[in-house]
């Protein structure tokens, strides 16, 4: 009985012990300090985000080579003749007459903005 007692009262002083140890709080400017850098890390990293995705919205061809590839089948199909001009969207898509002694014809589109150009040459021998 005796040792559970002093077992007991090894316990009992032991977080007597804990208890009068304090933590160390942090004070009020070190907490803006770091609620400062938490803010200016998550604006850097949701700025780059957006840039990330724009650029990927305004470099994205994917609509107007469906149309261009939608315009040759057209073509191939006795649908449309040259020479042939659209507005599609933003871009401006033709196709161009062949010059003398070429046997292709190209595809062009063009981007109203900014001027980008997309050409696609045609691999069919034209009729006469």
């Amino acid at each position: 009985m005796a040792i559970l007692i002093k077992k007991i009262y090894k316990i009992l002083s032991f977080l007597r012990r804990q208890e009068s140890i304090k933590t160390k709080a942090s004070t009020l400017i070190e907490s803006l300090v770091a609620s400062v850098i938490i803010i200016v890390v998550f604006t850097i990293a949701s700025l780059t985000l957006n840039n990330v995705f724009q650029s990927t919205i305004k470099n994205n061809l994917d609509r107007v080579q469906n149309r261009m590839n939608t315009l040759e089948y057209l073509y191939l199909n006795d649908k449309i003749s040259h020479p042939y001009q659209e507005n599609f969207e933003d871009w401006n898509i033709q196709f161009l007459k062949p010059q003398a002694g070429n046997s292709f014809l190209t595809l062009d589109a063009v981007q109203l903005k900014t001027k980008k150009s997309i050409s696609k040459k045609l691999t069919y021998v034209v009729s006469q």
